[in-house]
């Protein structure tokens, strides 16, 4: 399916302004110059990003067809009703100004994808794949670092793919020590929710089955993972980014940082083995306030809880504990891996089978009207922010 027919992955936090010319005459583009916009549109290098298809599937659509002539689709069809509402809001456009537009829309991203970037040279320039996550290794520690901070470091579909990569790799180079830690303000959102609005060929049901599979491997890779794990919690937390805190050997975070699982407003369940690990690190009346009614926890409480090792002031947060990261690193790699293995080892089978529960639960509560309807009960209260 070509770009002018696009299917939107639709951002449920962020409804895009269309910011179109809708009144005034329209200058003449012929269909010829419209023909050739969309066959151009098929060459651009890059992906323009999910706000743009979307301006250029309403334009499209209002070119060939005219005004939206079709019935809004149903509030859980999500990526359908956020095409309609598109088309919809252009109105009475005619035509020959929606050519105009698209065809001008068309130019701009071309003339912008054949100018060369000026923020590094091509051999110095990350792969799109990593864009949102960067991972360096220096002073005896690999950091991995989400790298999303205008989307507060939610986790699409790809991160968790390229996650998993980043730890595999960290699992057998060099550092003796590795860490998780956000950009910006967040240490992690959670869940971006646009994972849930992109169905596959199978349907619903092949979304949650292979989203479960995911899950899984993702979390799997923290049980296994070799090496001490410190996570530098730089921000809010949410969601999967701060079940699986659990499965780290050290937490250190900012006091401006907070710690949310808001499971049963999603209509969904625990994850990253919290089910158990929760219960035994704070107790399970605790545990529960967090993971069945969705408790807030400052930094202190996480803190005085157990989920945290130390909070620092934030002032100071990155200096203090890069420092004593630094030290750290510096302690005999091979005994700190042989004790991490005595910790650790005796639970891991306890922790694949929590593991893979808590994912099979997660997989039919995706495929449930509360989950559907929790989850457009969100979108909805967000696109009216």
């Amino acid at each position: 399916m070509t770009l002018a027919r696009w299917s939107v992955a639709w951002s449920p936090l962020q409804v895009p302004a269309l910011g179109l010319h809708v009144g005034g005459p329209a200058m003449q583009t012929s269909q010829k110059d419209f023909n050739n916009a969309v066959s151009q549109l098929k060459l651009l290098k890059e992906d323009p990003g999910n706000e743009v298809k979307l301006k250029l599937y309403a334009l499209y659509k209002q070119a060939t067809e005219g005004p939206c002539n079709v019935p809004k689709p149903g509030m859980l069809d999500f990526i359908n009703k956020t095409k309609w509402d598109a088309w919809n809001a252009l109105g009475s456009l005619s035509k020959e100004a929606a050519r105009q537009n698209y065809v001008d829309l068309v130019s701009k991203l071309s003339a912008s994808s054949e100018s060369p970037s000026p923020e590094a040279p091509a051999a110095d320039r990350k792969q799109p794949e990593s864009d949102s996550l960067v991972v360096t290794s220096g002073d005896g520690i690999t950091t991995i670092r989400l790298n999303r901070p205008t989307k507060k470091n939610a986790l699409t579909t790809q991160m968790y793919h390229d996650i998993i990569a980043a730890l595999q790799a960290a699992s057998k180079d060099e550092s003796p020590i590795t860490v998780l830690t956000g950009s910006g303000d967040y240490f992690c959102s959670g869940n971006d929710l646009t994972n849930f609005t992109s169905l596959p060929a199978g349907g619903p049901e092949e979304m949650a089955r292979s989203s479960a599979v995911l899950l899984r491997d993702f979390v799997n890779c923290f049980i296994d993972f070799p090496k001490p794990l410190v996570a530098v919690v730089n921000g809010p937390a949410v969601g999967i980014s701060v079940t699986i805190l659990g499965l780290f050997d050290v937490v250190y975070a900012t006091d401006r940082a907070t710690f949310h699982t808001p499971f049963s407003h999603l209509g969904q369940s625990p994850e990253g083995c919290s089910s158990y690990t929760f219960p035994k690190i704070m107790g399970s009346s605790k545990a529960a306030e967090m993971l069945l009614f969705g408790k807030k926890l400052t930094a202190q409480e996480a803190c005085a809880q157990g989920l945290v090792t130390e909070v620092f002031p934030d002032s100071t947060f990155q200096k203090e504990v890069w420092a004593r990261l630094k030290a750290y690193s510096k302690l005999p790699p091979n005994a700190m891996r042989i004790s991490k293995q005595i910790i650790r080892d005796r639970e891991k089978e306890k922790l694949h089978a929590v593991n893979a529960e808590e994912s099979n639960v997660l997989r039919e509560r995706w495929l449930s009207d509360e989950c559907m309807n929790a989850i457009a009960s969100f979108l909805s209260r967000k696109s009216k922010l």
